[in-house]
């Protein structure tokens, strides 16, 4: 059997509440990997699996500081030849800025698979467990080899780059907008569908050991009469690169832009996704190409500030860092 290693984080999947029919106003990962495991022995049927507890916190308080931890963790995992593929237990709330970071961040083509929970471990109709099974079932899947870093929830196998928690309580929150799932688990059997097209950093851009702290990249959000007042204030504050969330094609009031503009004109670099569900932000007025506005293609807000933090560890020329978001 395949050799899987499960690295623990926290979460609902982990979560235990005061009744069985309790599913929310839980304590996120209260519950260690250990007992994860043991309420799951079929794993032990397809997997030789190992667990290790890198955090216990409900992932809305997910730190960079975790995240980062997490992807020098797999690749240290992964340079092992007795280690076959990673699964990461996780809170549904910041699952996919988790996912995206470690996808450009991990250079293997071993697999790395992301699950978690919509409903603690304690209530009765817990997602928890079956989710963890199908992990490990795509984690020793050939097919899922190359694939980049994967989330599973809901018999339901979706990649990094294109997937987003889109419902406040269902199960089946994840959801790939721009491109569909990957693939499913269907009865315990794995199914690819398409594989992604994105890919990882080049060995030459990843992480430094010695890279504790991220750029100060910060996300606002457009709304009818933004007069761009908070443009300015994170600019005051020391914000080294803006995500503008705009309206449909990352349209930005003309408040906005100017205030931008300013900021971009000071090398601040800024970035324009959308506050909209589904969609590519992409080349649009003039004049945002005119004051070296960027775009952010696919990303959503969350996941073009990680890969604007990234990038800027290692330039603020504009036009290198779109290439960027034209690539990743």
């Amino acid at each position: 059997m395949k050799k899987i290693y499960v690295l623990a984080t926290g979460g609902t999947i982990a979560g235990s509440a005061e009744s069985d029919t309790a599913t929310t106003g839980y304590q996120a990962g209260a519950i260690g990997i250990e007992t994860l495991l043991a309420a799951v022995p079929e794993i032990r049927k397809i997997a030789e699996v190992s667990g290790e507890q890198i955090a216990a916190i409900d992932s809305k308080d997910m730190t960079q500081a975790v995240q980062l931890k997490l992807a020098r963790r797999c690749n240290e995992l992964l340079a092992f030849e007795g280690v076959d593929g990673i699964v990461i237990t996780h809170g549904t709330d910041t699952m996919e800025e988790t996912a995206y970071l470690l996808s450009l961040l991990a250079c293997t083509d071993k697999p790395i698979v992301l699950t978690g929970a919509m409903r603690p471990a304690t209530a009765i109709s817990a997602d928890g467990p079956l989710n963890l099974l199908d992990a490990v079932r795509v984690a020793v899947s050939d097919e899922a080899r190359d694939q980049g870093v994967l989330v599973v929830t809901n018999n339901q196998i979706d990649g990094a780059h294109d997937v987003t928690k889109s419902h406040t309580t269902s199960v089946q929150t994840f959801q790939s907008p721009n491109g569909g799932s990957l693939g499913s688990v269907d009865d315990g059997v794995v199914r690819f569908t398409r594989r992604s097209s994105y890919t990882h950093l080049a060995a030459s851009l990843q992480l430094s050991e010695n890279v504790q702290v991220l750029p100060d990249v910060r996300i606002l959000y457009g709304y009818a009469g933004d007069d761009g007042l908070l443009v300015e204030a994170a600019v005051a504050a020391g914000a080294e690169g803006l995500i503008y969330a705009g309206m449909g094609n990352g349209s930005l009031p003309e408040k906005v832009e100017a205030k931008l503009a300013a900021a971009a004109a000071k090398g601040i670099v800024v970035v324009r996704s959308t506050r909209g569900y589904a969609g590519n932000v992409t080349t649009a007025e003039a004049s945002y190409d005119a004051a070296h506005i960027l775009y952010s293609q696919g990303l959503n807000p969350q996941k073009a500030r990680i890969l604007l933090q990234l990038a800027l560890l290692q330039t603020k020329e504009p036009a290198a860092i779109q290439a960027w978001f034209d690539k990743y």
